[in-house]
């Protein structure tokens, strides 16, 4: 079996980087399905180098993957995404005589409205960190964050003393391609993190200590498998039978400012979204509302039409 020259994968990864900002997490996400690629079209087919490819050659990969079992329509859009990028690039250097992605067609995404908790819910979540001990302190002002900024799991981890500005009630988060945005805090998550800051984080402080907000019991900053932890007990112990998870928050923070009146492009800039094609499907969450004040108002609506 020969092998394809991984010189072009490099490359692309390189000018993904430099051209256009790619953080290291995006770039290993490229580099594993186009090694994939290449171990499959080393296997399946006799051609020694990347112009000897197809679009048809493509495509196949892509239904070998939709047909393994192991990845959902988001992902095999991203993966038919990263294809159509690699193919061009391809064709811009020189690689092959045509685009190896013409015709390639991303698989088409339910519009589904993710999952959000009640405003009721999020309150009892907010409220159950004990605030005797500087463990609780902390979690709530990390939950008050998480659902006052609609913060990505990452941008909370990372988040340093430097970039708050609790006087002006805001923060600057580094979000997906190291692209930093303002985000607001309402007064409740101000006066949480002011009090876990003042009393209780210096408790939390070692030698070792960095910058982050967000420290453990030991002094080091929280990984994800301890944020997932300290929202789960929180909404265990809020009672709540549902699963809720950091990103959940997020999802409620955009649903809860929707449905109250704020423009949907202001969300797409506080939730750091390159596209508001992405913002816009909370969407339906405006048209449920109507539809329900319809219904409850209208005089010929089913509700207070005659029996």
């Amino acid at each position: 079996m020969s092998k394809l020259d991984h010189q072009p994968i490099e490359d692309f990864l390189a000018s993904g980087a430099m051209e256009r900002g790619h953080a290291l997490r995006t770039q290993s996400i490229q580099r594993k399905l186009l090694e994939r690629l290449s171990l499959w079209l080393s296997r399946k087919k006799t051609g020694k180098d990347w112009k000897d490819f197809q679009p048809d050659d493509l495509r196949e990969f892509l239904s070998y993957r939709r047909h393994s079992g192991r990845v959902g329509p988001t992902t095999l859009r991203l993966e038919t995404s990263i294809l159509r990028s690699f193919g061009a690039h391809l064709q811009k250097m020189g690689r092959t005589p045509n685009s190896m992605s013409v015709g390639l067609r991303s698989p088409k995404l339910s519009r589904q409205l993710p999952p959000s908790l009640t405003p009721d819910q999020v309150r009892k979540i907010m409220e159950s960190p004990s605030p005797k001990t500087p463990l609780g302190l902390r979690d709530r002002a990390l939950l008050e964050l998480l659902y006052a900024a609609g913060l990505r799991a990452s941008e909370i981890l990372s988040l340093r003393i430097e970039q708050l500005d609790l006087p002006g009630r805001s923060a600057r988060v580094i979000g997906k391609g190291d692209k930093e945005r303002l985000v607001l805090l309402g007064s409740a998550a101000q006066e949480a993190l002011d009090r876990y800051l003042h009393t209780a984080r210096p408790k939390l402080v070692r030698s070792k200590s960095g910058g982050e907000v967000f420290l453990g019991n030991h002094g080091r900053r929280l990984t994800t498998s301890h944020l997932w932890g300290i929202v789960k007990r929180a909404a265990q112990t809020a009672g709540l039978d549902t699963r809720v998870y950091p990103h959940l928050l997020r999802h409620s923070f955009a649903t809860h400012l929707l449905s109250g009146g704020a423009d949907l492009r202001v969300i797409q800039e506080l939730l750091g979204h390159a596209s508001i094609g992405t913002t816009e499907i909370y969407t339906h969450v405006d048209e449920d509302r109507l539809a329900a004040t319809v219904d409850r108002f209208h005089p010929r609506s089913r509700k207070n039409r005659p029996q």
